[in-house]
């Protein structure tokens, strides 16, 4: 659960620190105080979205950090990332004037997407306007099936529907283009023809400009080589010759002054490799000649693979890798134009998909009926006596949800008919029966922190009374804090803390205070009666407290 929250500089807070405690606590305060700025921050913190609107103005970057006792999942999730420490787990966020954010795990660096996972398994956050989401027909499939568990196996099903769709699509495609196919089969199999009399052996281009280009320069070859030959060893000034004289010259006088030893060994040396290049170019001069007719059946070939590169468009060094190409396109036409294949493939994506809707249509009914139950029964201590929710699963045709629609009803009173939520329900009834559907929701759920931001808009009065109550309640199974403005929720929570906005150095900033005693009192009885605190609503505060004790 959460332990402590720090926010620096993080819209107009300037410097905050807040400890928290097990049980129910909430949060109160003037409308723009920034009491929901203290959730929006824990979010940021938990992996939500944020950009350089977050840091507070004149500031470099907002920076918070969230200090939890982990639970069972969340200490294995830690373990698994390898980011686990014995003290419990810290999670930090900054988020600099240029809108560049980094994140932390227990000192770890880590991505949002790690951020918000790990943030899944500490805090459930239940947003003001989450009563609004209840009319839309999506949302109320989404609260089924997490209330239900069947978000994966939802997901499953979409993925089943997207293969199904593909093989139908692709049958589909066949169908109705198949001259076109056949069509392009017929230039691809002439293509492979082409290519299959050229025959373009594996690296036989290269091979055949080398050799090309020593044949039409053979007589250029034969006559340096000849050159070079009797310069080094055949004519009268031979350079083996005379190296052999000057090394032998040499190495008589070193024998009297061994400072010409090194020289002459020097020039013996060069002499063995001028013998060694004579040797080189007599065998060089043994089999090279002039071929007339392999130069011309060179040209030949050139000339074909050339004709063949302009007529399919390619470089002369790929036609060899083209014939590849088109033996592939071809093997896959003749997989695609296997009409009966295709047919198999989508018959068996389609019993698939049907097999698991069907599965997810069963145990959305099952989950559908607990929580009617669940709900009608939190609407009777919610001031709507005799009231009942409904959920109406509606056949309609297979998509990527599955095979039924999802509607919310309610009826409002005894006898009424239930009808859809939308239609029927007024702002504070759809209020009571969204807080309604959170806690029995919460009640199913293994996250250790419930948060709740101001979802009590709308109800008042004795009504307000029971909410608190309901919060009061869920607070002995989990850490509940809740955002609220309504007094009779305040006097329910067992820790208090008041937002408040002050002027500070011509700043505005937003500050923190954890109440008791006198102070408590006094902000319940702003809360019942305004600005203007008088002794009838501090009066009217205390029996508020004294009826919670």
């Amino acid at each position: 659960m959460l332990r402590t929250l720090n926010i620096r500089d993080f819209v107009i807070v300037d410097d905050l620190e807040i400890d928290f405690a097990d049980g129910f606590t909430v949060f109160s305060g003037e409308t723009g105080a920034g009491k929901s700025i203290l959730i929006d921050a824990l979010a940021l913190a938990l992996g939500e979205r944020g950009d350089a609107s977050v840091v507070r103005e004149g500031a470099p970057r907002a920076d918070i950090s969230a200090e939890f006792e982990p639970g069972p999942l969340a200490h294995q999730w830690l373990t698994e990332h390898e980011m686990a420490q014995p003290e419990g787990l810290m999670v930090r966020r900054v988020v600099d004037a240029q809108g560049r954010s980094k994140s932390w795990i227990n000192g770890f660096p880590a991505t949002l997407a790690q951020t918000r996972e790990l943030g899944e398994l500490l805090v459930d956050i239940h947003g003001q306007h989450a009563h609004q989401r209840l009319l839309r027909p999506n949302e109320q499939r989404l609260l089924l099936d997490e209330q239900g568990g069947l978000v994966e196996q939802a997901g499953a099903l979409a993925q089943a529907w997207r293969t199904w769709q593909k093989h139908a699509d692709a049958r589909a495609r066949f169908e109705e283009g198949a001259r076109q196919l056949h069509e392009e089969r017929g230039e691809l199999e002439w293509q492979l023809e082409e290519l299959t009399r050229l025959a373009v052996r594996p690296g036989e281009w290269e091979e055949i400009q080398l050799e090309h280009q020593r044949l039409a320069n053979a007589a250029l070859l034969i006559e340096g080589a000849h050159s070079a030959l009797e310069g080094v060893s055949e004519g009268d000034a031979a350079i083996v010759d005379r190296l052999a004289a000057l090394g032998h010259r040499l190495a008589q006088l070193a024998a009297i002054d061994s400072g010409l030893a090194a020289p002459a060994e020097a020039l013996e040396a060069a002499r063995i490799q001028a013998q060694e290049a004579v040797h080189g170019l007599q065998h060089y001069l043994e089999r090279v000649d002039l071929d007339p007719e392999r130069l011309a059946a060179l040209d030949a070939r050139i000339e074909s693979i050339h004709a063949t590169a302009r007529r399919f468009r390619v470089a002369p060094a790929d036609v060899e890798a083209l014939a590849e190409t088109v033996r592939a396109r071809l093997a896959g036409l003749a997989a695609a134009s296997d009409i009966d294949s295709l047919r198999q493939l989508e018959g068996a994506a389609q019993a698939e998909f049907e097999r698991q809707a069907t599965a997810l249509s069963a145990a959305r009914a099952a989950t559908a009926r607990a929580l009617e139950s669940a709900v009608t029964e939190g609407m009777q201590s919610l001031s709507m006596p005799g009231g009942r929710f409904a959920i109406v699963l509606s056949a309609q045709a297979a998509g990527a949800h599955g095979l039924e629609s999802v509607e919310f009803h309610v009826a409002p009173h005894p006898g009424a008919t239930p009808r859809p939520l939308g239609k029927i329900a007024s702002g504070g009834e759809l209020a009571r029966i969204s807080l309604a559907l959170s806690v029995v929701a919460s009640t199913t759920k293994t996250v250790p922190t419930l948060i709740f931001d101001e979802v009590d808009s709308g109800i008042g009065g004795a009504v307000a009374e029971v909410v608190g109550r309901l919060l009061r309640q869920l607070g002995r199974r989990c850490q509940v804090l809740c955002v609220t403005h309504l007094a009779q929720v305040a006097a329910q929570a067992e820790h208090h803390f008041a937002v408040n906005k002050t002027q500070f150095e011509a700043r505005t900033v937003s500050q923190i205070t954890a109440l008791g005693g006198a102070g408590r009192i006094d902000e319940l009885a702003r809360m019942l009666g305004g600005i203007d605190i008088t002794p009838t609503t501090r009066k009217h505060a205390r029996e508020l407290l004294a009826a919670v004790s």
